[in-house]
């Protein structure tokens, strides 16, 4: 429920994904990134999933992601850049954090919105109204899901379009991996290495 909300408010509230849109999803052979990469291609939109690893890029893009950039060894804003003619993305969906910070940045075109909504390697770093200007009057924001689900209102509207996404076979939730908790260790290995995709659960 929390990453497929997630995944709703960044699409359908943050920023208004359509098929005129081109949008860049960080993480996405992730729990959030693959309801995300699914959800926009659903909406429309020529999705570029940035993800570590051949392995996670080819299930990005199995997931129907338009482009995939390896964030192990490309120089993502670079790609983004190649991938759209020069122009840079409509809209940048981070939830990495500090080393992807300034990527996101060069990677959108003019008044394009970097939404920044995890910090995975770390918080992102302060950044100076006029660097916003000087890259493209560009629009930043940091959400966060309960604001967005504030009143039982929009609590439910926010349940009922993303069980509606599932239920009609537009996003495909991936099985969990599972740990026995007894390896919860391992788990943590796993996760901090970026060898996981997913959600992971420990079964006792």
């Amino acid at each position: 429920m929390l990453k497929g909300m997630t995944a709703r408010y960044l699409l359908r509230k943050t920023f208004l994904v359509n098929h005129d849109h081109v949008v860049v999803i960080h993480a996405a052979a992730g729990g959030v990134g693959q309801i995300a990469v699914q959800w926009a291609k659903h909406l429309g939109a020529t999705v570029i999933a940035v993800a570590g690893g051949a392995e996670k890029c080819a299930l990005a893009q199995a997931l129907g992601a338009d482009h995939s950039i390896d964030s192990s060894f490309e120089d993502i804003a670079k790609r983004v850049r190649e991938i759209t003619g020069g122009e840079g993305a409509d809209v940048v969906y981070d939830s990495v954090g500090k080393a992807t910070f300034e990527a996101s940045l060069n990677s959108l075109r003019p008044l394009g919105m970097f939404v920044s909504f995890g910090s995975a390697s770390g918080p992102a770093p302060d950044i100076s109204p006029g660097v916003l200007s000087a890259k493209g009057s560009l629009f930043f924001t940091r959400p966060g899901l309960f604001h967005y689900t504030r009143t039982a209102a929009q609590l439910q509207e926010t349940a009922d379009e993303t069980f509606a996404v599932i239920g009609n076979g537009s996003v495909i939730v991936a099985k969990p991996a599972r740990y026995a908790l007894a390896d919860a260790a391992q788990a943590h290995r796993d996760l901090e290495a970026r060898r996981t995709t997913g959600s992971l659960v420990l079964a006792p």
